[in-house]
């Protein structure tokens, strides 16, 4: 049985033995609240397939985090055989838990058996007792379990059950599972875990130890090499499932076997070294996640054409609220002013319809903030942004519930400061503009980290961080934009972490003495920087390098994401050149200082601001100079020897 408070996604968890009405809403929220924040083109599945994705995602998502959120291996394993006792009530027909409440609809519909249900829970239990394999047959046969089961089970749920489909599905599913493991070599590693055979580790003269001490070499390039060419010979056998399934789901079949097969291009083109980097391309942890989480393509509906929005709900109100949508509105247009920010004039930009919706944001992430930053036990932070995410599910819904570590329960009616004067705005906006609601959970999770983390051990646990706190900025602001490219998404997204690298970078002292280091400790390590040395009264040679290091990357950042100007609607890209300018201009100036980040605090000068404010309303402007040039050919500290490297 679970604990209070042991698994994140019991929050909203309804008691056991409830209906299967509140229990298909539990799997529906689940599946489109959770952190996993899939990007799939769920319009390419019939709608009465969707409740049934739903349940099944939620026990393969259920069954993951009990397997990889518990850090104590014997009680990992003991809720592990806890969830297959609730499997065996589910099929003989006394289902208690609520996912299992759910799944028994699925089950019963779509005659699904018990055995790939059962087998997924071979592979978690394996995964805690299991951390090297030392053949390649014993990684296939740890994929039989990991994998393949997730594909049968969509098999299932769209009528297929003969053997031919399924030995493509196996496959297309363990190539997936495959590449998986292949770009998360380092991650895994963290994990304690080695998924990479060793003996054909050995046949290319590479050892255990080499990789445990991310030690990359022209030896582990040819191992690559080799478990790619592998792997692509398995994608290369599952691609003619596509063609024996009907049409929509066809489409759905090729793009996962895509998919991954980009994930083995981005590895080739990153050099192969997976030890100490994870391959990027465009969210690809998407049809990644198929070994566990194939039924994701049901999750996030594809956003569609972004049409002007329509008017104002002026006279409507939010559920639990007595202030009118227009009363909403001003307040928001208050606290923005009375915030002193630096973008308060930048939106104004904007079209009033976009601009009241931009104010609702701001309002509500200023609330969100004022928690996190409020006097108080930790405690007390924490239960104040659980009451948040109620608040903002009740105001969406309707449904008045919070989880209190234990059960869900009534959500007590004495509101939140703000929360009667900014949900409303906040509300119509969403609804206008189409905005998901997991952007603002996410954000809400970001500032749940900012109570709890401190550090950052690798850079794609700080990139988690950018995109909770920034990243979600930037999504949210683009459906206020307008887009019809989807690919707009991606790179609002990208932007937004620019902004927030930048920001790191810039107060990287004055987090230090707040007991914060967001820069990663990999990096730390890499230019033979400690914690400790974020505190001095001035920046060494090597912080300035670290940083310069950084500010690369935020660069990289910036330049993919200054594609977005040019895919959002005409009468947003002002507010939105307006935005990246200055926060470019803000690192350029940094770079301009060496990195002379611990004395007085580097801003810009109002003059500056206003000349390119001036520039955005009545200048030219273009994709092409939305960024403030910097200076590449600037002498480096230390001499024109280029980047000093640690060791």
């Amino acid at each position: 049985m679970l604990r209070p408070g042991e698994l994140e996604i019991a929050r909203n968890l309804p008691p056991a033995g409830c209906s299967p009405q509140t229990a298909q809403q539990y799997t529906h929220w689940l599946a489109t609240h959770h952190y996993e924040n899939f990007n799939v083109v769920s319009w390419l599945l019939p709608k009465s397939l969707h409740q049934h994705f739903y349940n099944l995602y939620a026990y393969c998502r259920w069954a993951d985090d009990l397997g990889d959120e518990i850090p104590e291996t014997l009680r990992a394993l003991e809720l592990l055989d806890w969830w297959e006792r609730e499997l065996d009530l589910c099929y003989k027909g006394k289902p208690s838990h609520p996912v299992f409440v759910a799944l028994r609809e699925t089950i019963l519909a779509k005659d699904i058996p018990r055995q790939p249900f059962a087998d997924l829970l071979k592979a978690f239990r394996q995964d805690q007792r299991v951390k090297r394999y030392a053949t390649w047959d014993s990684v296939l046969g740890y994929c039989i379990y990991s994998a393949n089961p997730v594909g049968h089970l969509v098999l299932y749920l769209c009528g297929y059950r003969d053997e031919e489909r399924q030995q493509l599905s196996d496959a297309t599913c363990t190539a997936l599972q495959l590449a998986n493991f292949w770009q998360d070599v380092a991650r895994d590693l963290e994990k304690g875990r080695i998924y990479i055979p060793l003996d054909v580790a050995a046949a290319h003269e590479v050892a255990e130890k080499e990789i445990v001490e991310h030690r990359f070499s022209d030896r582990y390039v040819a191992l690559m090499k080799d478990l790619i060419a592998r792997t692509r010979v398995l994608f290369e056998e599952g691609l003619p499932l596509a063609q024996l399934v009907e049409g929509r789901l066809r489409v759905d079949i090729a793009m996962f076997s895509r998919g991954g097969i980009a994930v083995l291009d981005a590895i080739e083109d990153m050099g192969y070294d997976t030890l100490n980097h994870r391959p990027s391309i465009s969210k690809g942890k998407q049809a990644l996640l198929l070994a566990r989480v194939l039924l994701g393509q049901a999750f996030k509906p594809f956003p569609g054409p972004q049409a002007s929005a329509p008017p104002l709900a002026r006279d409507s109100t939010v559920s639990g609220s007595e202030w009118p949508t227009t009363a909403s509105y001003d307040e928001c247009h208050r606290i923005a002013r009375e915030a002193n920010s630096n973008f308060y004039y930048a939106f104004f930009l904007l079209p009033k319809h976009k601009r009241d919706g931009i104010f609702a944001l701001y309002a509500f992430m200023r609330l969100i903030d004022d928690v996190s930053d409020e006097s108080g036990d930790l405690a007390g932070k924490q239960r104040g942004l659980a009451r948040w995410r109620a608040a903002l599910d009740e105001a969406i819904t309707g449904q008045s519930q919070i989880f209190d570590g234990n059960t869900v329960k009534p959500l007590s009616r004495n509101f939140l400061e703000g929360e009667r004067e900014v949900l409303p705005a906040l509300v119509d906006t969403m609804r206008r503009f189409r905005m998901p609601a997991r952007y603002l959970h996410d954000l809400i999770s970001g500032a749940e980290m900012d109570l709890t983390v401190d550090s950052y051990p690798t850079f794609d646990r700080l990139r988690e961080y950018c995109y909770r706190v920034a990243g979600t900025v930037g999504l949210t602001c683009t459906h206020i934009f307008g887009f019809r490219d989807p690919r707009a998404l991606d790179l609002a997204e990208k932007l937004g972490i620019a902004f927030q690298l930048t920001n790191i970078i810039r107060d990287v002292h004055d987090d230090y003495k707040l007991g914060r280091v967001y820069l990663p400790e990999e990096d730390l390590a890499r230019y033979n920087v400690v914690p400790e040395d974020l505190g001095r009264s001035e920046a060494t040679l090597g912080i300035r390098e670290l940083l310069r290091f950084e500010a690369a990357r935020a660069w990289q950042f910036y330049e993919e994401g200054a594609a977005l100007f040019d895919l959002i609607e005409p009468d947003s890209r002002a507010a939105l050149w307006l935005l990246a300018h200055t926060y470019s201009a803000l690192l350029a100036r940094i770079e301009s200082l060496d990195f002379a980040v611990f004395g007085e605090r580097v801003r810009l000068g109002k003059a500056e601001k206003m000349i390119f404010m001036a520039r955005a309303r009545f200048g030219r402007i273009s994709q092409e100079n939305v960024l403030e040039k910097r200076d590449r050919d600037r002498r480096r500290a230390g001499g024109p020897g280029g980047r000093r490297r640690a060791g």
